[in-house]
């Protein structure tokens, strides 16, 4: 059966127990697929790329809030970064 993998780097269970931070490290800042028996089993992501895409759900979930609260109908505040 076929798997869509979601990184350009695969690796499998044995190469990353034989080297983790090799195996981190071939990912080049990236994920890297972990195969189990050919299948995708997880993804390995460096504390880098991991903490970027946390900050960037936060964004997407603040800007989902502040588009909910327009539809609902409340006023738009101006304020300028000087006064945050």
């Amino acid at each position: 059966m076929p798997h869509v993998l979601l990184a350009p780097v695969a690796a499998s269970v044995t190469e990353l127990k034989r080297d983790p931070m090799g195996t981190v490290q071939a990912g080049e800042g990236g994920p890297v697929a972990i195969l189990n028996r050919n299948e995708p089993a997880f993804y390995c992501v460096p504390a880098t790329a991991f903490e970027a895409l946390m900050e960037r759900l936060e964004d997407l979930e603040l800007n989902a809030l502040a588009d909910a609260r327009l539809r609902d109908g409340q006023p738009l505040q101006r304020v300028s970064l000087d006064a945050l």
